[in-house]
């Protein structure tokens, strides 16, 4: 389901193996959204998290100027005027204005994915520029107006396995999806359901639910934990919500406000209430154990590109998800992709799905019509990549052509190389 930028890049680079790309790609850190002194309030700098040591960051952002002018998401240009809000004014230009706690992680594009709490708006940090995107075309939630009881807040975000962004409002009753390719697109997916063997405890109750953060894994799951420390399973097919448990070990007044995966497939958590250790959660016991390190700042959210892997791909990893489900724009018939486009750190990735098993060859040609290289692609399996390391000296815009065993013509696609 993933969109998949179907650009590919040129072949004069050096492939190099599974294991290698395996062995350098699980995040051994998380991005965290701080209060702004170490008191418990104002969520609106960006720092660094790393998860072995729990150590943060200097700030990578400083959410709170209102008199920034962001850039349009659609345009990709500096807006010329600022946004004027009936009720915040133009505090609503400041990039966290109104405080974030949902933010998601987009490792292909290499952004942040966010929206204020009091702001019904999508907005995104492009990651190599910190400069910050609103999408301004539509509405987020749908829904201006914030409840009393915060209930329609969007206070959980993350990015699942079929490359699509989901956000759930804190009484479960929006699940909101959205593209994460040039085009954006915002669903309105409907309410959670309560699995029937919940006994009572429900994705909708403000005492046990609201709040927490979500994290996804390898097999169409997404996972809530809570802000009371209660963690429900979310399959995003059915939206069914089914209640695993309470977190045991977390200390008292703890509240899990952030959450992201670690490099040891548990999930480590932060509080917006509590300066403590950070913890990390086993899935399978529901039991929390300290990290090294005590927490310096209050985080109302974390984020990273690690998702769980449940198991049932045994050889599988973070590493290989990436390749297989990287978000892209969709081009003919999207059996054939390559990403990212441009290519700026001269790699990219392959990407194979659903071909008939036998042999292809890639042509690379340049502006002129030239072959630059020809390479032969034994396919033999459903979905199949493989990352290509292109020499310095490959800057310029290509052209890059599949062909099957008869001959025929599977793509035709141009790559900037910067």
């Amino acid at each position: 389901m993933r969109k998949i930028l179907l650009a590919s890049s040129l072949f004069s680079g050096i492939l190099l193996s599974t294991a290698s790309l395996n062995a350098q790609q699980a995040d051994r850190y998380a991005y965290a959204i701080t209060d702004a002194t170490g008191q418990n309030s104002n969520w609106s700098f960006l720092r660094k998290l790393d998860l072995n040591t729990g150590e943060y960051s200097q700030v990578l952002l400083d959410g709170n100027n209102a008199q920034a002018l962001a850039w349009d998401a659609a345009t990709k240009k500096q807006m010329a005027t600022p946004l004027q809000d009936a009720r915040y004014g133009q505090w609503v230009n400041a990039a966290f204005g109104t405080s974030v706690a949902a933010i998601a992680y987009d490792k292909v594009h290499d952004r942040i994915y966010y929206t204020p709490m009091f702001v019904d708006q999508l907005r995104y940090i492009d990651m190599k520029t910190m400069k910050v995107f609103f999408v301004n075309n539509e509405t987020f939630t749908g829904k201006a107006e914030r409840a009393a009881d915060q209930s329609n807040i969007v206070t959980r975000m993350v990015i699942a396995d079929d490359g699509y962004g989901y956000a759930i409002t804190n009484d479960g009753m929006q699940m909101i999806r959205f593209s994460t390719g040039k085009k954006f697109q915002i669903e309105n997916l409907g309410q959670l359901v309560d699995d029937a063997n919940n006994k009572g405890l429900s994705i909708h109750n403000s005492c046990t639910s609201y709040g927490g953060d979500v994290v996804a894994d390898d097999d169409g799951n997404i996972y809530i934990l809570t802000a009371r420390n209660h963690i429900f399973k979310i399959n995003l097919q059915s939206k069914v919500a089914t209640h695993l448990g309470a977190v045991t070990g977390l200390p008292e007044g703890f509240t899990i406000n952030g959450a992201a995966v670690n490099e040891n497939n548990k999930v480590v958590v932060s509080s917006a209430v509590v300066a403590t250790n950070l913890y990390q959660v086993d899935l399978n016991s529901l039991k929390a154990t300290p990290l090294t390190g005590q927490a310096v700042w209050h985080s109302s959210d974390l984020a990273n590109s690690n998702i769980i892997l449940s198991g049932k791909n045994p050889k599988q990893n973070n590493a290989d998800l990436f390749a297989k489900n990287a978000p892209v724009d969709q081009i003919g018939n999207n059996k054939i992709a390559v990403y990212p486009n441009p290519v700026t750190n001269n790699q990219f990735r392959i990407q194979f799905n659903a071909l008939d098993a036998g042999n292809y060859t890639v042509q690379i040609t340049d502006a002129m019509g030239r072959q630059i290289n020809h390479q032969a692609v034994v396919i033999t399996s459903e979905s199949q990549s493989q990352l290509i390391k292109l020499p310095s000296t490959s800057r310029g815009i290509y052209m890059v052509t599949v062909t099957d065993a008869a001959g025929k013509s599977l793509s035709g696609i141009k790559l900037v190389v910067q």
